[in-house]
This record gives C-alpha cells, structure tokens and sequence, in this order.
C-alpha cells in the first residue's frame, strides 16, 4: 500500500521579535513550522534561548518552550542565517510615530534591505508590522528581488489576548498583486480555519488603520456617554448594558474609561489623519476622536482632585493601575500616566501600585514623580483620593475597609467602574465611577 507523502513544513523566518514578531514566531511554531527569529538585542535573544519570554502575554511562554524543546523554533542576531533558507520572511519590525504623525517606515525597508542579498528565489516576504498606504511598493523597491514576493498581512492582535487571537482570528487579511503568494500565505494559515480576505495591498495596509480608528472612536463614544449619564442622573453600567444587547452594537470596547491608549490606538489614529491629509481628505471625524481623548484625561484629573478636596496645596493620590490596560505589562501611551501626569502638574503627590511592578527607571515613568509601592494598600498610606486607572480583577478583591482605614480622606474614582459602589460606600469611603454614583 501507498503511503501519502506528507508536506515538509515550512520555513520561517521572523524578522523584530516584539509583542507582535515573538507572538507570531511562537505561534506559526506551534502549528508545526520551522520558525528563526531575528532581533538586534543579544541580551533578549539570549533570554529567549533560554525560553523566557520579554513581555507579559497569558500563553506565549508555554509555546515559547514547546517551541524550543521541539527544535521547531530558534532566535539568533543573524539575520542572514534566518532567511536564506525561508519560504516566508515576516517583517514585524516597530513603525514608530514620527513627528508629523505619520508612521515612520525606516526600520521596515532598513529590515527589507537587508534580506535581500539572502533571499531564496520564491521566498515571500510578508509585511507585518503596521504601514501606511503604499508601504508594499517600498518593500518591494527595498528588496529589489523581482525573483520574491511581498504580500501585506496586517495583524489584529489584543495585548493580553495576542496568543489566543492568533490562533483564532476573526479574519486573514491578504494584500498582494501576486496571486500564488497570496494563496501560499493562506495556505500557511489554513489550519486556523479563519475566513481569508484576499485584496491588494493598499485594502490590506488601510484595513488595520480602519479598524483601529473605529474602535478608537467606539471607547471615545462610550466615555462621552458615561460624562453624559453623570450629568443627567443615569447609571452608565445600566445604559451601556442596554446599548450592548443591540447586535448592531455590541459588547466589545463599550466601556467607559480614563481615555483609549497603549502602542496602537494613538499611533494609527494619527497615522490615519496624516495619511487622509496627504490625500486631500480632511478627516474631521477623526480628528475630533482624539481631540475628544485628551479632554477625558482632563476630566478625569479634573475629577480625581475636587474628590481629594481640591486644595490648592500639595495632595496625596494613591493609584492603583498604570499599564494601558489588565493583563500586559505595557505602560506606553497609557491613559494612566496620561491622568497622573495632569495631576502631577496640579501638584499632586502620586503614590501608585501596578500588579507588574515596574522598573522605577522606566522612561514611560520619567518626569512622574512616582513613589512606586510594592503593595496596594501601602499606595493608600495618607492619601486624599484613590483612582482607579487600570482594570486589573485582582482590585475588586481588595479590603476596602482597611483602604478607608489607612487614608487620609477616604475618596474612590473607580475610572474602569470595576468596584462595587454599595461595597465602597459601607466600607467609608466615598465612591464616584464613570457616569455612576
């Protein structure tokens, strides 16, 4: 009898192994590829070797060691090594904001040019990392390989859901003027069963912008609604329940906060204006979203000192929550540094606690002033009010009774509206949430 001849994996090269490249090199190891990961940082490549993982994602350390025990994946510094002998190149290198808003592409084609002499005749070089309009056509000028294919396949990834979203996507999205290449990436995908849209590559570079965009104005929607349930007497949680029962709606982003953050939301919105402006379009709507984002740090600041007392003098806040959201250990753009950083200009003594411990020399901490306490109760010790910024489960745990205790003026800004407002109250302290009294 004859036996079916199995496919021998592919071989993939991962180039920038961040919060984006480590996750997809783990998780393309995972489905039984043969995965390299480059990065220019020894000492991280070294930790990784060794399979420690360099960012707090639930999963990633589990397939970073599977990965390794099974020989499947390996990191090194050479980048040549990783991708002379790969059928797809992953390009997930930073497009960090330059100064006019628009995404800076220096690493992407930096990265491009330098697997060009490398590149096996065939390779697909895949664009992950988040681009502007047009970025494929430099990729493919940086590479100069008409012999290899570039194909835009943008990532939708949750921090602190990264591996289970890339396991299983909503959607793939595909852009490429080269038919095979295409289908040779969704075949690469096909085990995760995800629909695959199959576009060109400026649909598939927009389609990450959009989406952002959207959903950025969806959480800016949301905390005008709540700043509108506190001025008319209506409980936010009730109204937005209500809102999320309608299916043309949702339940995903419908919550009130201290603002929208972290390393996406900020970068791609102002990389979608400078992109509309340089097309001729004013994107009014947009532009508003953001303007509507600085003013809900304000009115959180705003509210966390008049529930301190509003002295003019110097006032002690204790914050729980500094990371841009639960479950990562990212603090960049974080609408918690944004808040406390309003107060610390109002004079405010800030003492905070975050579950992740961070470094006190963190330069997204710089200029803060932080007193960073090992212990959340501790971050209470004579403080006027407590703001809660960040949505972290382990907080709705905690005593408020011994908080109201060791206080100097029992005050709760629940800004994530995660306490419950009755349990606050019979513990003494008073208690304001988002559009919920």
């Amino acid at each position: 009898m004859t036996s079916t001849p199995v496919e021998p994996p592919n071989t993939v090269a991962v180039v920038g192994v961040g919060y984006v490249g480590l996750t997809t090199a783990a998780c393309l190891s995972h489905l039984g590829n043969r995965v390299v990961a480059v990065d220019v940082d020894e000492t991280k490549v070294q930790r990784m070797s060794r399979g420690e993982s360099p960012i707090l994602e639930e999963g990633l350390p589990e397939l970073i060691g599977e990965g390794l025990r099974s020989g499947r994946l390996s990191f090194t510094t050479d980048v040549a090594a990783a991708s002379v002998a790969a059928d797809f190149v992953f390009l997930c290198v930073p497009t960090p904001q330059g100064a006019d808003g628009a995404a800076d592409l220096r690493y992407v084609t930096e990265a491009a040019a330098q697997i060009a002499p490398h590149l096996k005749p065939g390779a697909v070089v895949v664009t992950k990392s988040t681009v502007p309009v047009g970025s494929a056509g430099a990729v493919v000028a940086a590479l100069g390989r008409p012999d290899t294919a570039v194909v835009s396949n943008p990532e939708f990834l949750r921090e602190g859901n990264a591996v289970h979203d890339w396991l299983h996507p909503d959607r793939i999205v595909i852009g490429s003027t080269d038919s095979d290449a295409a289908q040779k990436l969704a075949t690469l995908y096909e085990p995760l069963g995800a629909p695959v849209l199959v576009t060109d590559p400026a649909s598939a570079e927009t389609v990450k912008y959009a989406c952002n965009a959207f959903l950025a104005a969806k959480v800016s929607f949301v905390n005008a609604i709540a700043n509108l349930c506190q001025a008319v007497g209506a409980d936010s949680v009730d109204v937005i329940q209500g809102m999320s029962y309608d299916r043309r709606i949702g339940a995903d982003h419908l919550a009130p906060g201290p603002g929208w953050g972290g390393s996406c939301f900020p970068k791609d919105t102002s990389a979608l204006i400078r992109m509309a402006e340089d097309h001729g379009y004013d994107f009014a709507l947009l532009k508003e979203v953001v303007v509507a984002n600085e003013r809900q740090f304000s009115l959180v600041a705003e509210q966390v000192w008049k529930a301190g007392g509003g002295t003019t003098g110097p006032m002690t806040i204790a914050a729980w929550g500094l990371t841009f959201k639960a479950a990562t250990d990212d603090l960049r753009d974080s609408p918690a540094l944004a808040v406390l950083r309003r107060l610390h200009r109002r004079g405010a003594v800030i003492k905070a606690f975050d579950p992740t411990l961070p470094d006190p020399g963190d330069t997204h901490l710089a200029g803060l002033g932080l007193e960073l306490c090992d212990d959340p109760y501790e971050a209470c010790e004579g403080a006027s009010a407590l703001v809660v910024l960040t949505e972290w489960p382990q907080f709705r745990d905690l005593d408020l009774a011994k908080v109201a205790a060791v206080m100097a003026h029992p005050a709760i800004v629940d800004t994530r509206n995660l306490l419950e407002p009755a349990e606050a109250r019979a513990a003494g302290c008073t208690y304001q949430g988002m559009g919920r009294s």
